[in-house]
């Protein structure tokens, strides 16, 4: 077990630490204001009243209106209720449900329930730097089409979707069909942090939020649905939240989940410039010092806290390992980083070998990362990977026959000696 206190913490894709103001204001909500807002005696009102001041700290970020904003009990209810909500209240209008391959699990396997009952479920590609085709998108939607559902940024390599340039295609086909379908539904859960998220600039019907990838509390999520949406709900019972989320809210995490988003709003940009400093001062570094590193994702339109890389010749679960020894926690997109034992589908829809792959490392900085982490990592990360390396039965440099197939992709570095020609 890691004997020193200090821990570098690089995972925050997964989730944040709880900021302290927050969990001061959530406090209360667990004890002395413990009441059901459903209750019209004093202390229910009192839980009302926190959760109308926490939406409208919320909706007003948001540019949208209080009651189009639901809250749930995570980020993969929302996209739940999005995919499955609109699949289910349109039926009639149509069976087409456009995603694409790199969607979150929330999304994909709804989805693949929806396939199940007769829906017709597109799965549009991304090119090898993440992008979503846009013209193979624009070409897939049909008058059967009800929904589209593209995420804001992906949780792999944090590459940025251009969701208002697939907003303006959308509208597109709605005026032409002189129709409101399709929908269109984005997953904003790792994007909150660092982008713009006003409804109306980026032009979407349906937008999910996780409180906890914004060091709020984890078990809150949220739900923006543009007034007039045709939706249905997931989850029956007492008729709150509109009917659309029934059961007794969660009032510390909504009152968490507003004064998280209200912090982050206030340092948006301030903590854009530093992380991505911070994120470049790595990347350097590790290109710098270690051979055979691949950048997945897109080199610049990406989120500014991401860091996604392969390196060669190791494999990723035993670099993560050795790097929790020493304090430093990441996480890979090898076969064992979850409890699924298949690689990342999302590397693997980049179009990566597996052996790009097998070597993957993920960092996501966040709020309590500073240059002094950075520093830590360069230290130790090149020593482990050169003791990876010496016992490793992989050799992808040596290997003439290996899958790798595009040797730019090697930056920072000369092309790979087993993709140049051999003196005669």
């Amino acid at each position: 077990m890691f004997k020193n206190k200090k821990q570098y913490y690089f995972d925050h894709a997964s989730t944040t630490p709880l900021d302290n103001k927050v969990l001061s204001l959530m406090l209360p909500y667990f004890s002395s204001e413990f009441g059901n807002p459903s209750n019209l005696y004093g202390m229910g009102r009192n839980a009302n009243n926190a959760i109308s001041e926490a939406t409208k700290t919320i909706t007003k970020i948001l540019g949208c209106k209080m009651n189009e904003f639901i809250y749930t009990g995570s980020a993969t209810e929302a996209d739940n209720l999005a995919i499955l909500g609109i699949a289910r209240a349109n039926k009639e209008k149509g069976n087409r449900i456009i995603i694409s391959k790199i969607e979150h699990k929330g999304i994909l396997s709804v989805c693949e329930t929806l396939r199940k009952e007769g829906f017709d479920i597109i799965e549009i590609p991304v090119e090898k730097n993440g992008l979503l085709e846009l013209s193979v998108l624009e070409s897939a939607i049909n008058p059967q089409t009800i929904l589209i559902s593209i995420s804001h940024a992906d949780s792999e390599t944090g590459t940025i979707q251009s969701i208002s340039n697939i907003s303006k295609i959308i509208k597109s086909v709605r005026e032409q069909n002189k129709s409101d379908f399709p929908y269109f539904h984005t997953d904003a859960s790792q994007t909150t942090a660092y982008l713009p998220i006003n409804v109306d600039n980026l032009g979407i019907d349906l937008m999910t939020l996780s409180a906890h990838k914004l060091c709020g509390p984890k078990g809150i999520g949220g739900l923006y649905i543009r007034h007039g949406t045709r939706i249905n709900p997931i989850i029956y019972g007492g008729g709150q939240q509109n009917r659309l989320r029934s059961g007794t809210e969660n009032i510390p995490g909504i009152v968490g989940f507003a004064e998280a988003l209200s912090i982050n709003e206030k340092n948006k940009k301030t903590e854009f410039k530093r992380i991505k400093r911070l994120r470049n001062i790595l990347e350097r570094g590790i290109f710098k010092a270690i051979s055979r590193v691949v950048l997945n994702g897109h080199k610049t339109k990406r989120l500014p806290n991401f860091l996604n890389i392969s390196i060669l010749d190791i494999e990723g679960e035993a670099m993560l390992l050795f790097l929790d020894e020493i304090g430093i926690m990441v996480n890979t997109g090898s076969a064992c980083n979850s409890q699924s034992l298949e690689p990342s589908y999302i590397l693997m829809a980049l179009g990566n070998p597996y052996e790009y792959i097998h070597g993957s490392i993920r960092f996501t900085l966040g709020k309590s990362n500073t240059i002094t982490d950075i520093k830590y990592v360069l230290k130790h990360l090149p020593k482990i990977v050169d003791k990876l390396r010496k016992i490793s039965p992989l050799n992808l440099h040596l290997n003439q026959k290996s899958t790798i197939s595009d040797p730019r992709a090697f930056i920072g570095n000369q092309t790979p000696h087993f993709l140049r020609k051999k003196n005669k």
